[in-house]
């Protein structure tokens, strides 16, 4: 029941978040109340992706680790610095907004890029040390980058921040991975299937929760939150973009490249949006929540090109085979 069940929140992931939006909005007041659950929330939803990490995966790209430092520096100075350069253009006197796109761009690389990863056939180890990597920097990484960045511009809580990232993303990583060793692999087969379709669900609660949060900033659909979203559309593609560019150019296997891609475009939106309506004032939440919006839309459309990129590359070397004989 829980596999079929995980099988169709597969097929609609690209609606869960747009709709667990709408709801949460539409609800306002009445899910506001429960913020206190994100954290947990998320930290579930870190431990039931982080039971399929395993420390021998991590031990292997690090043989070549090329490409994960590439994937690292897309995440957190290339789309960091073009997000500020964008926002300071478009919005040059809103500190908050401004905020809210560094904060959308300097946020960990989501765990759910390891299911696209896995449906597209890209390099999963890969894509495992990347998040491994990712989610021990985190931490460190978000609330320094921010402060490097954004400044004084607007006041941050940083050790509380840094505090709540350990509780939702390091602690429950370590302890998946630590069962996943314990264990020797054998608790992914048996409780992958059920924890992930529970985790699914708690994403869309945590979207609902903070999207009730900035009801009233999403409410009215002004030019204003129309440009605000397109930025955030324009900022997901050119991460990509940037990332499919800088895997061709270095030349490396397509597997590899369909990690960079779905890693450095994708964001753990869910986690960016608890600690801008945590540690930030409401409008800074605005531009995360957007990008929960559009994340998995924009994941399912760059899957649709690298399949059909595959194909032709196959019906490629058909056709040669073909000739050939």
């Amino acid at each position: 029941m829980l596999q079929s069940l995980n099988a169709r929140l597969n097929r609609i992931m690209p609606l869960i978040t747009p709709a667990s939006i709408v709801i949460g909005v539409l609800c306002g007041g009445l899910l506001s109340s429960y913020t206190f659950m994100s954290p947990w929330l998320f930290a579930f939803m870190t431990f039931a992706g982080s039971i399929s990490l395993s420390f021998k995966d991590f031990l292997s790209v690090m043989k070549r680790p090329l490409p994960l430092f590439a994937c690292l520096l897309v995440l957190h100075v290339i789309m960091p610095l073009v997000a500020l350069g964008t926002g300071r253009v478009l919005f040059p006197l809103d500190a908050y907004t401004i905020t809210g796109l560094v904060l959308a761009a300097v946020i960990p690389t989501g765990v759910s890029s390891f299911v696209w990863v896995s449906l597209y056939k890209g390099h999963i180890a890969l894509t495992l040390s990347i998040i491994l990597v990712d989610t021990l920097i985190a931490p460190f990484a978000v609330p320094g980058i921010l402060s490097l960045l954004i400044g004084t511009s607007v006041h941050m809580d940083i050790l509380p921040m840094i505090s709540s990232l350990f509780g939702m993303i390091v602690v429950p990583s370590l302890l998946g991975m630590a069962l996943n060793e314990w264990s020797k692999g054998a608790i992914v087969p048996v409780w992958g299937p059920r924890l992930n379709p529970f985790s699914k669900l708690a994403m869309a609660l945590v979207i609902m929760i903070n999207g009730s949060v900035v009801a009233p900033y999403l409410s009215d659909i002004s030019p204003r939150l129309v440009g605000i979203a397109a930025v955030i559309v324009f900022l997901a593609a050119a991460g990509y973009l940037l990332s499919f560019a800088i895997s061709a150019l270095m030349g490396w296997s397509e597997p590899e490249q369909v990690a960079l891609v779905f890693n450095g475009g994708m964001r753990n939106i869910s986690a960016g949006a608890v600690l801008a309506v945590a540690y930030f004032p409401a409008p800074v939440a605005v531009p995360v929540v957007l990008g929960m919006v559009f994340q998995q839309m924009m994941a399912s459309l760059v899957g649709l090109l690298l399949g059909r990129r595959t194909q032709l590359r196959i019906r490629r070397e058909e056709s040669g085979n073909t000739q050939t004989l």
